[in-house]
């Protein structure tokens, strides 16, 4: 089994048509009433804001039927080849922002992780055919872990934070309590029990996620990694991480990549248009590590 991990977005699931973020939104507003709102220069974690508050207002709906809709329309997306080639290169941690189960290629029978999360997603994990997968924002076996607004994001930034720096809140025997950072810092126990604990040991290849900059949870995340290599020199991190990016979108591009680049983000630009050729590329490579 390849010793590194992979962090994967939505765009894998665009390889063969579906449903569009665009069309996900018609649905959502149309569902909840409010059409009318228009999306313009909005961040999405606000637009969903107003979309869900506007909605209260006129029909009083409760999160929990719209992101069980939600949820259903999400786990209706289907397998291609990507999902395949991805199951193939058989890694031990597989982490997606993904709400569905395409990239497992089943819907798993059972929450494995250490602790029961309802609404966030510090710990949790499937396994199957010896792969753990990480779903980062919530999936479709529990409609409100889904992530969404900039409210549930706040949130779960909170508990990242927690875990990685002042130590865990949950209460569950059988998890390591003590801060991540300590633990690193005294050469202790890692354990692999969150997605966390990756970003500060395993080398991870990105692809698939546009990391837009309404990722808090994660630029924070990145920002921290970079901070204690290179500022608070507590520990020692010695993990790559990598972002693939299609040449096309290079230039438009820029200002992420050069803030990725100052976070002791690898960028690794392929010269393949986005689509099929783009992640075959990818795995092509990964596959020879």
């Amino acid at each position: 089994m390849k010793d590194f991990a992979l962090l994967i977005g939505n765009d894998i699931n665009n390889i063969r048509p579906g449903k569009s973020w665009k069309e996900l939104l018609d649905d959502i507003t149309t569902y909840c009433g409010v059409s009318h709102i228009n999306r313009d220069d909005k961040p999405f974690p606000m637009l969903y804001e107003e979309i869900f508050l506007s909605a209260i207002r006129t029909k009083m709906m409760d999160e929990k039927d719209l992101k069980t809709y939600i949820a259903e329309i999400v786990s209706k997306i289907g397998q291609n080849e990507i999902h395949e080639r991805i199951r193939a290169l058989n890694v031990p941690h597989i982490m997606t922002t993904n709400y569905e189960f395409s990239i497992e290629g089943e819907i798993p029978k059972s929450n494995s992780s250490l602790v029961v999360e309802r609404l966030y997603s510090i710990f949790r994990k499937h396994e199957l055919n010896g792969t753990t997968y990480w779903h980062l924002h919530g999936d479709c076996n529990n409609p409100m872990s889904i992530n969404l607004g900039y409210e549930h994001y706040c949130g779960e930034l909170q508990n990242m934070r927690n875990y990685t720096v002042s130590g865990s809140t949950y209460k569950t025997d059988g998890i390591l309590k003590e801060a991540l950072v300590k633990r690193l810092a005294n050469k202790g126990q890692v354990n692999y029990q969150s997605w966390i604990d990756l970003f500060f040991t395993k080398d991870i290849y990105i692809f698939g996620l546009g990391l837009d900059f309404v990722e808090s949870d994660l630029w924070w995340l990145i920002t921290y990694r970079a901070r204690s290599k290179y500022y608070k020199n507590k520990f020692q991190v010695n993990n790559k991480i990598t972002y693939f990016i299609p040449i096309e979108y290079e230039v438009r591009s820029k200002a992420k990549l050069e803030i990725l680049r100052a976070n002791d983000v690898q960028v690794a630009v392929v010269n393949q248009p986005k689509g099929l050729s783009f992640y075959k590329d990818i795995l092509n490579n990964l596959n020879k590590l």
